[in-house]
């Protein structure tokens, strides 16, 4: 099946969230001394930052242009720092479990919005490991004291 603008459209919003997810972990990183936390940051940063390439590549593949800004995040991690400045290591961490709700809802919400191998791609690669990068920062959420 061909694939169509819509089809790149998705795939953009999908890269902005995930070029943003990866703005608010360096963001936050700065701001978080324990080693076992932000070993914990840096691999979600990292997943991210694949994702990032991935998506990247795919649009390349489907001759559009893909995106370089990163949307909504965007003014999240602005709010990611004020608050880790504010509030501390906590804060960050919870702040960045919001923002990965809010990834893991949109591939989601949005997975059947393409078609073809894109949707396979969508529901096979980038939703399992969004869901992978979610567990690791709710698991170290919930272990904080």
């Amino acid at each position: 099946m061909a694939h169509t603008d819509k089809d790149v459209d998705t795939l953009n919003s999908f890269l902005r969230g995930e070029i943003s997810a990866v703005e608010t972990y360096r963001q936050a990183l700065g701001h978080i001394e324990d080693d076992v936390r932000r070993r914990t940051l840096e691999e979600c940063r990292q997943d991210h930052e694949h994702r990032v390439e991935t998506l990247r590549s795919r649009i390349l593949q489907l001759d559009g242009k893909p995106a370089e800004g990163s949307g909504i995040w965007g003014a999240f991690a602005k709010v990611v720092q004020g608050g880790a400045d504010v509030l501390g290591e906590n804060a960050a961490i919870s702040a960045l479990e919001e923002g990965e709700d809010h990834g893991l809802r949109d591939y989601e919400r949005d997975a059947d919005k393409v078609h073809g191998d894109l949707r396979r791609f969508v529901r096979m690669e980038l939703l399992p490991a969004q869901k992978s990068t979610h567990k690791k920062l709710s698991h170290l959420k919930h272990t904080l004291h």
